[in-house]
């Protein structure tokens, strides 16, 4: 497992533009169907876009209709750490990079087989490594 990383919110905030600040390290969402990749049919990885950490594959990628991008599994389950989250009156997984902290979603299981989940990401928590 990769080093992990720490930085404060002044360090984050230099790195990081306003808005993946918001969803990034605040926990935000942003509005469906707005971000860059849930339309994305690319082959490629997806990959935590504070710290470049490989998260998801294109061959996991589906069509939830949510607007989201979503997807039946991690590219390997110690890449992402799931959390209880209680806020909004909700009771949720949230989904954040093991690496460096950063929400990136929700985990919902009503996802396809094999796995029957649903990794509701947020694209501007990722950027996409597309297939050479």
């Amino acid at each position: 497992m990769e080093e992990p990383i720490k930085k404060t919110d002044e360090q984050w905030k230099d790195q990081l533009t306003k808005e993946q600040f918001i969803v990034l390290r605040q926990k935000g969402t942003e509005a469906p169907f707005t971000g860059k990749y849930y339309a994305n049919k690319e082959k490629g990885t997806y990959l935590c876009a504070a710290c470049g950490q490989e998260l998801f594959s294109s061959d996991t990628k589906f069509d939830s209709g949510t607007g989201w991008p979503s997807f039946f599994k991690p590219i390997s389950e110690d890449k992402v750490t799931r959390k209880e989250d209680n806020s909004h009156f909700m009771e949720r997984i949230e989904v954040v990079c093991s690496r460096c902290g950063s929400h990136l979603g929700h985990v919902f299981n009503d996802g396809p087989a094999p796995t029957g989940e649903r990794f509701c990401m947020n694209s501007i928590s990722l950027d996409f490594k597309k297939e050479d």
